[in-house]
């Protein structure tokens, strides 16, 4: 499978980005057709259709609406799904259900990227049904211009979706609130996030790059009894920062395991 003729179903925030992912990284952009009522212009000037197109073959057919859309939208989809990928970014539609919905397609796979996929950094988590050993290779292949393609066991999707999916915006809400509290405590506002952004980037290149756990590294940059460590105190107090997270990531996991069971009705 080649994956060079993608059927893009829906173009919101995320299938955009992916949209953005592959042109930026070289793929022409005759290989994307999108469809969808809602938009009057997509990235990279694609061919941009408002109904399904009859007649047509597609390698790959990427459903980039909201979950609560899938019973309506599998309807019209089932001419140009036969033999072809189902790619899903739907949270919480599990393959079981994909399969239901589409049962003359080729292969159905989830995928869940973030939306830094856009800029070819995103991690990607991947389960499917259906894939033959070099079918799955040239999937990889196609989602690696995206970033770091994984696959995950379908028991563990919902807290990768949590963690790789979601995960951006709770660290997106970190950064606000770290400029927030500078602010609260005498920095200008537009200085303390100027900061704040920028001090993320360097410490998330340096992370990517490091023989350490980010662990550690917090470590090496708290000298004992310093300016760093009186600040972790309070992070690492009863577990404080860990166990917030630990929250976080538990209530995103149980809302797509709600709509997994939402998708099934």
């Amino acid at each position: 499978m080649t994956f060079e003729k993608i059927l893009i179903v829906g173009c919101g925030n995320m299938a955009g980005a992916m949209l953005e992912g592959w042109l930026a990284a070289g793929l022409p952009r005759e290989n994307f057709t999108v469809v969808t009522p809602t938009r009057t212009s997509v990235p990279g000037d694609v061919e941009l259709l408002r109904e399904v197109p009859d007649g047509r073959v597609f390698d790959a057919v990427l459903l980039g609406f909201k979950p609560y859309m899938l019973a309506d939208i599998a309807l019209t989809l089932q001419g140009v799904v036969e033999g072809a990928s189902v790619l899903s970014v739907l949270a919480g539609v599990q393959l079981e259900t994909l399969r239901e919905r589409f049962p003359d397609a080729g292969s159905v796979v989830r995928v869940m990227p973030n939306l830094a996929c856009a800029i070819g950094k995103s991690p990607v988590a991947l389960a499917e049904e259906g894939l033959g050993e070099a079918e799955r290779d040239d999937l990889v292949a196609f989602i690696d211009h995206l970033g770091t393609p994984a696959w995950v066991g379908e028991d563990r999707f919902d807290l990768v979706t949590a963690l790789a999916g979601s995960g951006p915006a709770f660290v997106y809400r970190f950064i606000d609130a770290l400029a927030a509290g500078a602010t609260r405590l005498g920095l200008p506002e537009d200085q303390a996030r100027e900061l704040a952004i920028a001090m993320t980037e360097g410490a998330s290149a340096l992370t990517a790059r490091s023989e350490h756990p980010p662990g550690k590294l917090a470590d090496m940059v708290a000298s004992p009894g310093g300016v760093t460590r009186k600040g972790m105190d309070v992070l690492d107090e009863d577990e404080a920062l860990t166990r917030l997270m630990t929250e976080t990531l538990r209530a995103a996991r149980d809302r797509s395991i709600e709509m997994s069971r939402e998708a099934r009705k």
